[in-house]
């Protein structure tokens, strides 16, 4: 007859690591849900349309107006909500960018061998020592000054990083004994990439992913402020940014509601990221 073993419990004192993680992930996830669901509102919805300016210039908040009007008598809101759509077109296509040929060249250049292999890792350094909003100023500056063209900037910068992490991932897996018995019984590169490679690196990679995210919101609305991204109708945080310093004082609005949004953004998404690094990564849940 065997000793029931009693279930294991708490020590009183200790705290528990898990819900804090999960409250990161949580809240990252509300702060960034508050400002998607603004985006979808957006899509099919807006309280006027995005060039009407019958609402009087620089009209205080009320009267039909939440937020009131900017210099030209457009609804702040209006401009809010078309601007929360434009952070998130911008976020998600370049991400979307960067990860299809960062990964990509990535996982070529772990594959190269000799000279080859310092070739890209010094043209990946070069890339990455660029500023992404330079970079991007300068792909922008040579097409049009159009929310597309500052997506693909964007996206093009972007990728030298996620290339770059994405090389020593796979450099780190394929020293691995397992990549060495399948390479011996004949299985091709393309199955040993889908089926041992990118499994072990995409929780890695879905965090960077996360951050590039942020990164890429702050790099439109960067180049939205100094005339490089989405053209008039079209209001994006950064331009209303730029718009509003002449009349901060008169309607300070204009610049808070774009501002707040931009921070709750960009601070969400990086507390999702910190949330799936302690989900995702087995040395912090072996450690909690």
């Amino acid at each position: 007859m065997t000793t029931p073993v009693p279930p294991v419990t708490e020590l009183p004192g200790k705290p528990r690591s898990r819900p804090r993680r999960s409250a990161t992930l949580v809240t990252g996830c509300v702060l960034t849900g508050l400002v998607a669901l603004l985006a979808l509102i957006s899509a099919v919805w807006l309280p006027y349309e995005p060039d009407d300016t019958s609402g009087g210039r620089l009209a205080p908040p009320g009267d039909g107006h939440l937020l009131g009007t900017d210099k030209l008598g457009r609804d702040l809101f209006t401009q809010v909500m078309n601007g929360s759509r434009i952070a998130w077109e911008a976020g998600l296509g370049s991400v979307a960018i960067a990860a299809v040929l960062g990964i990509t060249l990535g996982v070529l250049a772990a594959y190269a061998q000799g000279w080859l292999d310092d070739t890209v890792s010094a043209l990946l350094d070069i890339l990455i020592a660029f500023p992404t909003l330079l970079l991007a100023m300068l792909i922008v500056a040579a097409r049009d000054a159009t929310l597309g063209s500052a997506i693909l900037a964007i996206g093009l910068a972007q990728s030298a990083v996620v290339a770059r992490l994405t090389r020593i991932l796979v450099k780190r897996v394929l020293a691995q004994d397992y990549i060495t018995a399948a390479r011996t019984s004949g299985t091709s590169r393309p199955r040993i990439v889908a089926a041992h490679i990118l499994p072990n690196i995409w929780p890695t990679l879905v965090v960077n992913l996360a951050l590039q995210f942020g990164l890429a919101v702050l790099a439109e609305a960067g180049l939205s402020y100094l005339g490089l991204g989405a053209p008039p109708p079209n209001a994006s945080w950064g331009g209303m940014l730029q718009q509003a310093q002449a009349t901060f004082t008169t309607a300070p609005a204009g610049a808070i509601a774009p501002g707040v949004l931009l921070v709750v953004l960009v601070v969400g998404v990086n507390l999702i990221a910190d949330g799936l690094r302690d989900t995702l990564d087995p040395a912090r849940r072996r450690s909690a």
